[in-house]
């Protein structure tokens, strides 16, 4: 049962309500007529540019794809924007990567210079075998600090979904001077944000063994994955190329024991909740909760509790599942324009 909403919580229904309230009614119009123009662009590329700014206007939203080396890591990343702007890390979650980012990167590239590594065990990032790799949140979050550094990003606002938000929270609690402002969609920091959905793997938490490990292995199958697209949102809005490639990740040989062990290490995440709540009480960053609310894994509660930490946070509920940017790109860019502008600001 959803429980009431507080006053200083905002709800999103695209469909029904829209995206424009009168408080920030310029920004966000001004915000809506950049994810439009991107969009136009994006789709319809001029046959005619006419001006040098409108080809820079297109390039910055080009999406290049590289490969940074960290010692026995080669991390791939997705990247655009213009070097200057300010820069916004993106952090996926289970079971995807970085493509989980393809529709939202365009549209935000205009003003913000945008990077998605692939975190280890995930997507194309190269790293060893398990028993030669610690596939842990903790050296997830190391080496997502050392790409950080190796591309000399010193000042970065974070979106952390899923599996990103434990790495990131250890980010930005570790080095809180860095982070300018963090984008939270679906990513849990509170024990009420955890549904019932998580009773297998915490009862592996408490009593790891062969059965209860076996216990969490649907979760990694082809149909498993693809209804934690679909729950919730609506269906005919869902690419099935997500899913099909996140299926297709998991099955190579030996992720699945990865992934199995990213289970088990889950465990330290909620440990650590009262630690991040505490970075969140002191250092109170710019904080943007954006949650599908028909997520079956993280409650519109755990959005919600952000604001017990830091008031000023802003919540916004949408009506959609957990994976909120395969229905919802359009909508949570212009949120993210209108909250980065007014907190970060922007190149524009």
């Amino acid at each position: 049962m959803k429980s009431p909403l507080s006053p200083e919580t905002k709800i999103v229904d695209a469909k029904r309500r829209g995206l424009l309230g009168s408080a920030v009614f310029g920004s966000v119009a001004l915000a809506t007529a950049r994810i439009g123009n991107a969009m136009q662009r994006s789709a319809f590329p001029s046959k005619r540019p006419s001006a040098a700014n409108s080809i820079q206007d297109n390039s910055s939203m080009t999406v290049t794809y590289k490969t940074k080396k960290l010692g026995d890591v080669d991390v791939f990343y997705r990247e655009a924007g213009r070097p200057g702007a300010p820069v916004l890390l993106l952090l996926h979650g289970y079971p995807t990567a970085g493509h989980m980012f393809r529709e939202l990167i365009p549209l935000l590239a205009s003003d913000y210079h945008v990077i998605a590594p692939d975190l280890p065990g995930f997507g194309n990032t190269k790293a060893p075998p398990r028993g030669q790799f610690d596939y842990s949140f903790d050296h997830l979050a190391q080496v997502v600090t050392a790409f950080t550094e190796a591309l000399g990003l010193n000042k970065y606002a974070l979106y952390v979904f899923d599996y990103g938000a434990p790495t990131g929270f250890r980010v930005a609690a570790a080095h809180p001077e860095r982070v300018t402002a963090i984008i939270t969609q679906n990513g849990n920091a509170y024990e009420e944000g955890l549904s019932d959905v998580w009773a297998p793997y915490q009862a592996y938490w408490r009593a790891p063994s062969e059965q209860t490990r076996a216990a969490c292995r649907d979760a990694l199958s082809p149909e498993a994955i693809r209804m934690q697209y679909l729950h919730g949102a609506d269906p005919l809005k869902v690419s099935p190329d997500g899913y099909t490639l996140d299926a297709a990740y998991i099955a190579r040989p030996g992720m699945d024991d990865i992934q199995l062990d990213l289970v088990l290490d889950y465990r330290t995440n909620v440990a650590l909740y009262p630690a991040w709540q505490a970075y969140f009480r002191k250092h109170q960053p710019p904080l943007l909760s954006v949650w599908g609310d028909k997520d079956p894994f993280f409650l519109p509660a755990g959005a919600k509790a952000y604001q017990r930490d830091i008031p000023d946070a802003e919540v916004h509920l949408l009506n959609t599942g957990h994976f909120a940017l395969e229905t919802h790109a359009a909508e949570i860019a212009v949120l993210m324009h209108d909250f980065l502008a007014r907190k970060v600001g922007s190149l524009a």
